[in-house]
């Protein structure tokens, strides 16, 4: 898989295209806003939006603790998108997917969807933990401005960055790679994105089309 190598508070991690961080040191993945059950929310409300995006996030997980060696897989915040996200068929779909994965340890540092939400059914066996949640170096957060001891890894914000080229222009998910933290595009595949000005010491990786490259800001 193309990734891209980056140090952060000492550590080596992963920037992976499929906008996920992997810790090899921990064999740790993280991700930030997966929004599980966001579609069927929606719905409840009337809204004809597609299905499968469970399965469809499912899959992208599938796929990767598949590929890469990991004992933990850490939600960043929001991981249900409200309390009709709590739907029967939805719990099924995860509880098919945990099932395969007992052996993965899955921690959730709560976002503010989750306040709403309320915690994953305990059949996940998710431990559920407040922000800044101290990992190593880290502090674990879904908010980018809570302070924590430690550098911050978080999401909540969906960070997407507007490339133009002439008179063509794209909004991509990006990470943001900053000297006392970094953001996480949303992992879910039904979540729309905040564009975000760059700070002058950020690095930023956009994401397309399975793959992460840093760009020059200007």
């Amino acid at each position: 898989m193309n990734a891209v190598a980056a140090e952060l508070a000492g550590e080596q991690v992963l920037l992976l295209p499929q906008k996920a961080l992997y810790w090899p040191a921990a064999r740790t993945l993280m991700v930030a806003d997966i929004h599980f059950g966001k579609a069927a929310s929606f719905r409840a409300l009337g809204v004809p939006v597609p299905r499968g995006i469970t399965s469809e996030n499912l899959a992208s997980l599938e796929t990767l603790v598949t590929a890469y060696d990991t004992r933990r897989l850490v939600f960043l915040g929001d991981f249900l998108h409200s309390k009709a996200a709590q739907a029967t068929a939805t719990l099924q779909a995860m509880l098919d997917w945990r099932g395969r994965h007992r052996e993965l340890e899955l921690l959730l540092v709560r976002g503010n969807h989750d306040w709403h939400a309320g915690d994953p059914s305990t059949l996940l066996d998710v431990a559920v933990v407040e922000e800044p949640f101290a990992c190593g170096p880290f502090a674990l957060c879904h908010h980018p401005d809570v302070a924590g001891e430690g550098y911050v890894i978080a999401g909540h914000v969906h960070p997407v960055f507007h490339l133009r080229t002439g008179r063509e222009s794209l909004r991509l998910p990006c990470f943001l790679l900053g000297t006392t933290r970094t953001i996480l595009p949303a992992f879910g595949a039904f979540t729309g994105g905040h564009s975000l000005i760059p700070q002058a010491s950020d690095k930023v990786y956009l994401v397309a089309d399975g793959l992460i490259f840093q760009i020059e800001k200007r």
